[in-house]
Formats: structure tokens, sequence, C-alpha cells
């Protein structure tokens, strides 16, 4: 059975969609309804979750798992971006090569970004085809078309990650996706894609010279798998037996390509050639083994090998003598590569439904914003220039008191059309109304002034702490800065800021108006009779009600009125203009991979709206011609009728009636405007409000997660070291005794016993008895402590780590000990400190005799402190060990 290897999957950590993305939505989405993707959202949570359970079966529905979450992820990656920025949900994925062991680099990473999460979905994909390839059964015909078909997508998808990784991440990666990584993975799948095309063909008992060229590429796929698997900056990461493993099957494959050209030499009567390829084919597989060790898998191909070179050496001995050429001179193989990269392709799953489907992408949302902003700006100018005509044509009529000056011969009665105009007043709401909408309106400002004063404040908080902890620790402080992730939702606060100013401003002129017209809107607001009270009597003459200027006044007014109504035609189907824009654009983000809105909108638009604005243009050119007419059949008129004071006061109020009334309607029409923008703008806000708030719940989590990080690698950096011990302490230099410590010394082994005759060898490792002793000296001698039971030999002693110095090395015996140096007559072993007179003249052998110490009992341990040493804080009832020889120049502490 062949062996392959395969790549470790990468684990990640369990995350909540949900929240985030429905928040989203609602937010972006104004059309939407949150409500309509619960389930939805709640499939792409188990979907992710499944996917991280489904890992680790090395099974092709595993795959299809995977396979459905990626093209999750691509579908809705222009709908809903998961973004530092926008929707933030942070993925936290290891290294898949990470086992405990030290390798510098992080060997986890989170970032809160879709890409990231896609590159490490790759990843795994292709790790999992590489574990399904790899447990097919290299015997069957179907098992081997699916190893290769795995090992050559899992070699396209590493050789596309090697070419986007460090572009979707932004920043130093793991190991496991450093460009270098992923490139050599890549290498080693084809290798073992080609592997399988090679194991297929000797099973299907193909050509010799075919499987010679599949198993020379194969060795050649291996040897740039091997190159690239030893560069310096990854060397480290691979499991232990891969290096060997793949360069084993390099050499192998190569062995295997020479065997098969051998047969094809045979074949050709060559029996020269094919006695060199096999003796090459045998020196590849030896080489092979060595290099495999354990992991060798082509012993069955080293015997075959083997037997063929024996056989051949034994034919060309016996029968042909042909000479054998050098390796170097035989004719190349050849090559034949049939595993090739097949590339990833979006969907990976057939039976890929997208969840959020009803979503149109972002930038076609985008474009659709912008072309309703086109459109009602072209509308609402449109609308504009009509209310503007039809104001100023009011306004003519009510300075010359039409059509109530037609109306109002006899000077007594009530104008039928000022009566009129209080009941369409009074039906509106009157006065009250007026004044409803008016206190309203500051308190929907109040309102959301509050809100957009909030976003503010949070977004600033956010920031301040964020600069507080960069200025404390400095380039540790690895995260993204707050002024670059809140630019957007400053500019959008700014752009409400700037909206909010204004509605100011118009509120304003509005009140205004108010004021100077509330007087006769108060007027129109009360009964016929009461109206009729407040108008001042005239007795204008009678014989004009049926005169040719009257006549022609009321065939101009009735030309008014029809004006108007197709006025009013005109500006419903400017606002009700109906475009299917969502399908134009998706047309073009998918056949240009961009939408230009601008000429795609200005197209559309201009079909629509050109007609109507010929409409507007031609209303008001009619406008122009009519008020002329009626100004000079007013003029007419008033020359014919006979003027007095009463006459006059009376024709101002009506005139003032006329304007109130049409001031009441334009005050209606804004205070309703103004009071549906302050609720519409409310939910904007609170839109803004909530997105800030996640964002700053979300940087505030990744701070506490990050300043936790921060304090454990600050508690285990370990300090600087302590400064260099004064030579009173003790300190290097120093040839004064080690200063005891404070503590407890450790429990001293049971001094020896004490040979009453001369040893020719004891525990401190004396020289032996044929040795000369050196001779004594009056002089302090140098001389390395005694050994104690269980501690190591050492070579070279330090000065000054034992009484007053000792620094010459000594030679190590055949035992592995030391010589014991000369020592005074009367020196103690056990305390140095202490003298005793001398016994006389050390043996001639070399050795040294121990008297029995005169009034000092033989004790389980070290004798007692005496008087007149220096206390020094020695523990009670012994004295400090010497320390031992590789405690050189160390303090007791």
């Amino acid at each position: 059975m062949a062996m392959y290897l395969s790549v470790p999957l990468k684990k990640t950590y369990d995350v909540d969609f949900v929240k985030p993305l429905r928040s989203f939505i609602q937010n972006t989405f104004s059309s939407a309804e949150p409500d309509d993707y619960n389930t939805a959202l709640s499939e792409f949570n188990k979907l992710r979750n499944l996917m991280i359970t489904k890992s680790v079966d090395k099974h092709e529905s595993a795959l299809e798992v995977l396979y459905r979450y990626y093209d999750q992820l691509v579908a809705i990656e222009n709908k809903l971006p998961i973004t530092e920025n926008q929707i933030r949900v942070q993925f936290k994925w290891k290294d898949a090569f990470d086992v405990g062991s030290f390798l510098s680099g992080k060997r986890s990473l989170a970032i809160a970004s879709g890409a990231y999460e896609k590159v490490c979905m790759l990843f795994n994909i292709a790790a999992l085809q590489s574990q399904i390839a790899s447990i097919q059964n290299s015997d069957s015909d179907e098992g081997l078309k699916t190893a290769a078909k795995y090992f050559q997508q899992s070699c396209g998808i590493y050789g596309h990650l090697k070419d986007i990784v460090m572009s979707h991440v932004q920043q130093d990666p793991t190991p496991d996706l450093n460009p270098d990584t992923v490139s050599a993975l890549s290498s080693l799948m084809l290798a073992q894609g080609q592997e399988a095309f090679y194991r297929k063909a000797t099973n299907d008992k193909m050509k010799d010279a075919m499987i010679a060229k599949l198993a020379y590429q194969t060795s050649e796929l291996y040897a740039d798998a091997m190159k690239l698997m030893q560069l310096a900056s990854i060397r480290e990461l691979w499991p232990k037996d891969w290096i060997s493993t793949v360069a084993m099957k390099q050499a192998a494959f190569h062995a295997m390509a020479e065997y098969y050209q051998s047969q094809v030499s045979a074949q050709a009567k060559n029996y020269g050639e094919e006695i060199s390829r096999l003796q090459h084919a045998n020196e590849l597989l030896v080489a092979s083994q060595t290099r495999g060790g354990t992991t060798f898998g082509f012993r069955n191909e080293l015997a075959k090998v083997q037997r063929g070179l024996e056989a051949a050496r034994k034919d060309n001995d016996f029968i042909y003598h042909e000479k054998v050429p050098e390796v170097k001179n035989l004719p190349p193989i050849g090559k034949a590569a049939i595993a090739k990269p097949l590339l990833p392709t979006a969907p990976f799953s057939k039976n890929f439904q997208d969840l959020f489907g009803k979503l149109v992408p972002l930038p076609v949302h985008e474009a659709l914003i912008a072309f309703e902003n086109r459109k009602a700006l072209i509308a609402n100018t449109e609308i504009g220039r009509l209310r503007e005509a039809t104001q100023l044509m009011n306004g003519v009529l009510s300075s010359l008191n039409l059509p109530a000056a037609i109306e109002d011969l006899s000077g007594q009665s009530v104008p039928q059309s000022v009566i009129e105009k209080g009941d369409q007043l009074k039906q509106c709401g009157g006065l009250d109304y007026i004044n409803k909408l008016m206190s309203d309106l500051p308190e929907l400002l109040q309102r959301n002034r509050e809100i957009l004063d909030e976003c503010n404040r949070q977004l600033d908080d956010e920031e301040k702490s964020d600069n507080q902890l960069r200025e404390q620790f400095k380039e540790r402080w690895t995260r993204t800065k707050s002024e670059v992730l809140t630019k957007p939702m400053r500019e959008e606060g700014q752009k409400y800021g700037t909206i909010l100013n204004n509605a100011i401003q118009a509120d304003k002129i509005v009140h205004e108006k108010y004021e100077k017209h509330k007087n006769a809107i108060s007027i129109l607001s009360k009964p016929t009779a009461e109206m009729e009270k407040a108008l001042p009597s005239a007795s204008p003459g009678a014989a004009l009600q049926n005169s040719p200027v009257v006549q022609e006044l009321r065939k101009n007014m009735e030309g008014v009125e029809t004006l108007k109504a197709e006025r009013d035609v005109v500006e419903t189907e400017l606002k009700d203009a109906k475009f299917d824009m969502t399908s134009k654009f998706m047309r073009a983000l998918a056949e240009e991979g961009l939408i230009n809105e601008e000429s795609i909108s200005n197209e559309e638009l201009d079909r629509v709206f050109a007609p109507l604005r010929m409409q507007v243009s031609d209303s008001i050119h009619r406008q122009e011609t009519l008020l002329a007419l009626i100004q000079n059949a007013n003029t007419d008129f008033c020359n014919a009728k006979s003027s007095n004071q009463s006459a006059a006061s009376r024709e101002s109020m009506l005139k003032d009636l006329a304007s109130g009334f049409d001031m009441y309607m334009e005050l209606k029409g804004n205070l309703e405007e103004g009071t549906k923008f302050y609720n519409d703008l409310t939910p904007l806000l609170v839109r803004l409000q909530s997105k800030i708030s996640d964002f700053c719940f979300a940087r505030k989590t990744e701070k506490d997660e990050l300043m936790s990080d921060l304090q454990k690698q600050i508690a285990n950096t370990p300090t600087q070291a302590p400064p260099t011990t004064p030579k009173y302490q003790g300190g290097p230099g120093t040839s004064s005794a080690p200063v005891p410590a404070t503590r407890t010394a450790p429990p001293r082994p049971p001094p020896p016993t004490i040979p009453t005759s001369t040893p020719t060898s004891n525990s401190f490792n004396q020289p032996p008895s044929n040795a000369s002793a050196p001779p004594a000296s009056s002089a302090p001698p140098s001389h390395p402590p005694p050994s104690y039971p269980g501690q190591p030999p050492q070579q070279n002693y330090a000065p000054g780590s034992y009484g007053a110095g000792w620094n010459a090395p000594y030679p190590q015996q055949p035992g592995g000990g030391y010589p014991m140096p000369a020592m005074p007559a009367g020196y103690n072993s056990y305390n140095p400190y202490m003298s005793y007179p001398q016994q006389g003249p050390p043996p001639s052998q070399g050795g040294y005799s121990y008297p029995q110490q005169q009034g000092y009992p033989q004790q389980q341990g070290y004798p007692q402190q005496q008087q007149g040493y220096p206390q020094n804080n020695y523990p009670q009832g012994g004295y400090p060990a010497p320390p031992y020889p590789n405690q050189q120049n160390q303090q007791w502490r």
C-alpha cells in the first residue's frame, strides 16, 4: 500500500453569527425585515459549527460540509462584509502544525475578517482532501483515481493560497499559512498526485517506457518538494518524518524509473545498459532505504531490482559479454507529467443554495441607493419648479384678490371661494393642527440630537481609551487604530449633523411664516358666520356682475384651476415613477465585475423623466401667458369698479385670507414633511448608534483579550540580570570564603570511615599507591574540594570557588576521579577551618593517614562548631559544606 503524507487540519473556535449579521441587515438594508432572515442566520451559524465537528471525519461527506460553508462565505462576501469596521466577527485559528513544540512566531491568530476565514477554510479543504486521498486503497483502480483527483485539487488550492494569503490576511500569518509553507505543500501534493498516476500505471501493466517516464517525473516532483520543504524558514515546521519520507521517495522513484527503463533496454537487447541501470537502481534504493529508515516502503521493489541485477549479470557474463556503460553516459529517460494543479472553482458544492439570496450584493445595494438619490434629486427639482410656479401664481392672484374680487360684487356675504378655502382648511385640522405640529418639532429635533451626541460620545470614549493604551504599551499594542476604523462612522455622524443643522434653519423659516399669517389662518378656521363678521362691509356696483371683463376674469380663473390640476398629476407621476434597476445593476456586476452606476442611472432616468420634464416646462410657460391675461383683465375690472375706503379695506382682508390659506397649505406640507423627516431620521440614527455600540463592545472585548495576553507576556518576561555582587559579599574576584546562606543547608552524607592504614585509593579519588606524594608546603595549598558520594567528576575549577581559591585543573584519572593534592599535616577534610597537630610524615606511597581526632568523638555528620569560629548564621550544630566544583563562583543565598 502506498504511503502518502496528509496535511493536518487547522483548529478553530466557535463564533456567533446571528447577532452581528442581524444587526447589520437591520442597519444597512432598510427595505429588508430582519425577522425574515432569522432562519437563514440560524442555519448559517449551525453550518459553521457542523464544519468544525465534521472536519475530523476523513470522508467525502465531511468535505461536502466544508464546501457548503466556504461557498456561503463567498456568497455573502459582497452582501454581508465581515470586517473590523462593518460586521465584526473575530475568527481565531490555530497553526495546523502546532503540536506544542517551540517555534518562533505566532501559533494562533485571531482577526475580524471574512477574508481570513476564507483563507483558513481553503487550507482545511485542501488538508481534508489530502487526508481523504491518503487513505484510498492503492490496489484498486477507483481508489487511485480518487487519490489522484484530491491530491491535484489540494495542490491547486495551496497554489492559490500562495498568491492570495498575504493580501487577504494583511499581517504576519501563522507559520502554516506562510507563502513558503503553502508553496511547499502544493509541490508535495502534486508529487503525490503523480505518484497515484504511477501506481495506476503499474496496476494497469502499461508499457515499461511509459511507467519509467511517470516514475522519473514523480522523482523530479519529490525533489522539488524536498527543496521547498528544507527552506530555513519552514524546515522545523514539518512533522519529524516528513522530510525523510520525501527524500526516501525521491530516490526510490528515481530507482524505479531506472528499473523500468532497464526493462526497455533488455527488450532492445542493450544488455550493458540494462545492467548499468539496474546497478544504479539498486544504489538508489539502498540510499532510499538509508534515508527512510523505518518508513522505507520499497522493500519488494528492492528485492525485485536485486534479483533482476543478479540475473542480468549472470546472462551477460556467460552469454553476451557486453560492456557496462557508466550511468552518466546513459541516454535520458524522459518525463511524463500527468498530474496537474486543479484550480478551485466556486461554488465547490454542486447542491449549494445561498441562504441570503434575497439580499443584493453591497455594490448593487450602494448603486441602488445612489440611483434613488439621483431619482429623488430630479423628481424634487421638477416638483420644486412646479410648486414654485404655483406659489408665484397664487401670490399674484392674492395680490389681485382673485377670484374673491369677482365673487364679492355685492360687498356683504363671504365670497364662495373664501368659504371653500375655509372648509378645506378646517378639514385639514385648522389652526390647532398647525400649532400641534409646531410644538412637536422641537421635541423630535431634541430626540435626534441626543442620539447623535451619544454616538459621538461613544466614539470619543473608545478612541480615547485606545490612544491611552497605545501610549502605555507602545509597539506591543498591535491592533488597528480607532481613528482608522471609526472614520466611516464619524463621517456618517457628521452627515447627519449637517442635516440636522439645515433642518433647524428650515424650521426657523417656517416659524416666521407662521407668525406672519397666523391671524388670517385663525379667521379661516372659524365658522362662516364668524368669518362674515370679521370681513369689512362694502357696496360696490352690482352692474359689473355680467360685464365682459368679469366674464374674462372668470374664464382665466378656470384656466388657473385646470393648470393646478395638471400639475398635481405631473407631480404624482414624478413621485411614483417606477424603475427596475436591481436586475440592470446585477447584470452589470456579473458581466463586468463592477457597476458604472452613473452611466446606467442617467440613461434610465432620462428615459423616464424626459417627457415629464417637458410637461413641467410647458406648464410654466402656459402660466406666464395666463398671468399676463389675468393682470390685463384685472386692470380693466378695477377701473370699471367704483372704489371707496370700505371696499379697499374689505379687499385687503380678502387678499390676506387668500394668502393665509395658501400659506396654511404650504406650512402644513412643510411641517408634515419636517415631522416625517425627523421620524425617519430617528431609526437611521438608532441604527448608527447600534452599529457604534456593537463596534465599541467588540473593541472592548478585543481590548480585554489583548490586555490579558500582554499581562501574561509581561509577567512571563524575565527581568534584567541582578547587579554584580560586591566583593565584601563574596562576589567574583574576592579571595575570601563564600558568604554562607541563611537558609538551612541541604543534608550532607555521613563522612567516610578513616582507615588506620595507608589506603591505596579512597573516595577522594587519590592517585594509586605507586604514585609519589607531592611534597608538603608551608603555604596554603590550592586544592579542589573533596568529592562526595554521587557527585559527578569535574574537570576545571575556577578561582574563588572554595576557600582561598584553587584554580589548577587536575588530570582526570582512569576511574573518573581526580588525584588528591598534598594537604598540610594537620588538615581536616571535613572541617578545613580547624587544624590538628601534625601526626607524622605522610606515607611514601602518596596516600595520607587521618588519625583519630583527640577529644572529638565520631558523629554521624560534621563536627560541632568550635568556639572562636564566627557564627555567620550557619545552621545550628553544623558548618556549611564547601561548594561543589560545578557551583563555581556562586553565592550561597
